[in-house]
């Protein structure tokens, strides 16, 4: 992080007319200084005016984690018996409109609202920082390229049996593939959907103590945090593979022919200037045409980067056109309450030169004996 990126940030401040930007818990914190706040009931909350400095305040206990940052902002610490809305307030001083973290507790945004200045204006810090975010720099792109590839290790694992699945509940598995993120270079572990049968009907099931047995489809859609550097802002990734522990029944594979056609027409449209509704509409086309169209629940991707989910998403609607530098998921799924679901899931960057899908590993359904 360095001061280029706040002042693109007060640029954009300054565009949108927002006098102040007020960032604590969430993803905006550490893409902008590189330190990311715990979710305390103590509060720790960047101030950052559209001119001036920006202080950071945090409790005492926290300020030994934070990285010092010269001509970025400065550490404003605060002892136990202190208040650290009335702090923040006396930083911001009388303004006219703030721009507050999206993520932030609501007990300090209502303390906040009631001890500034009336008449102040109140909006989501996103619609400053989230158009900003959702174009990668080259450093960010790479970050992304790093945590797909350790993903794809991850899904070859489970494509290879090397994972084993038959006997062991959906718990075990997700556990288990949580591990081996970690050990391919993953500092944290996000999620690890392991979905069994009818289980992967459901597009964000729980794992849970189901047994997965022979002759059933697991899906699997997992990712994690990768820290470049070690420290700083981490960044995502997000990858959705399905393997068949024997020979898929025709109707099975024949909805999957389907939705591997779909996900691969949704990445091949994803072309700078294309609107993201227009990429969601390829993959949804398809899969309606083949007579799936009420099986596909959700939207066809989302943005990626220091959040699993973040900006741009790819959703009808969403008139928003790609440039060079949005990176997003492309994920499209078919899903029968009772019996099975399928995803396919990559993430891809949206170039100049076309879009790049960062996840390589192979996208058919395999077949299994694990």
């Amino acid at each position: 992080m360095d001061a280029a990126r706040l002042d693109r940030v007060r640029a954009a401040m300054a565009e949108q007319g927002v006098d102040l930007v007020l960032l604590s818990v969430g993803a905006d914190l550490p893409w902008l200084i590189g330190y990311e706040a715990m979710p305390l009931e103590r509060l720790t909350m960047l101030v950052l005016p559209v001119d001036g400095e920006a202080t950071l305040v945090v409790p005492r206990l926290e300020a030994p984690r934070v990285v010092p940052r010269d001509g970025v902002f400065t550490i404003r610490p605060f002892e136990e018996a202190d208040d650290p809305i009335e702090i923040v307030a006396g930083l911001a001083g009388p303004v006219g409109t703030v721009a507050i973290g999206d993520r932030t507790w609501a007990r300090f945004v209502v303390d906040l609202q009631h001890r500034m200045a009336a008449g102040t204006a109140w909006r989501r810090a996103s619609t400053v920082t989230g158009p900003l975010r959702a174009v990668k720099e080259p450093a960010e792109i790479e970050a992304l390229r790093h945590a797909a590839a350790a993903a794809d290790r991850v899904a070859a694992d489970l494509q290879g049996g090397e994972i084993p699945l038959v006997g062991r509940s959906e718990a075990e598995v997700s556990a288990d593939i949580g591990r081996r993120l970690l050990a391919e270079g993953h500092g944290r572990v996000n999620f690890a959907i392991v979905a069994a049968g009818e289980n992967a009907a459901s597009p964000h099931h729980e794992p849970g103590g189901r047994v997965i047995r022979p002759g059933e489809v697991v899906l699997c859609d997992f990712g994690g945090t990768f820290f470049p550097g070690g420290e700083g802002a981490g960044y995502c990734s997000d990858i959705t593979r399905c393997v068949s522990l024997g020979e898929p029944p025709t109707e099975v594979a024949e909805a999957y022919a389907v939705l591997h056609e779909a996900q691969q027409a949704a990445v091949a449209a994803a072309t700078v200037g294309t609107p993201c509704e227009e990429v969601d509409g390829v993959a949804r086309t398809i899969i309606t045409e083949a007579g799936y169209g009420d099986r596909f629940i959700h939207r066809t991707g989302h943005g990626i980067g220091v959040d699993e989910h973040e900006d741009p998403y790819v959703v009808g609607g969403n008139r928003t056109p790609l440039v060079n530098g949005h990176a997003f998921s492309v994920e499209p799924g078919i899903y029968t309450p009772g019996s099975w679901g399928m995803r396919l899931e990559d993430i891809v960057v949206a170039t100049d030169a076309g879009p790049d899908a960062l996840n390589r590993v192979d996208h058919t359904l395999v077949v299994v004996d694990a």
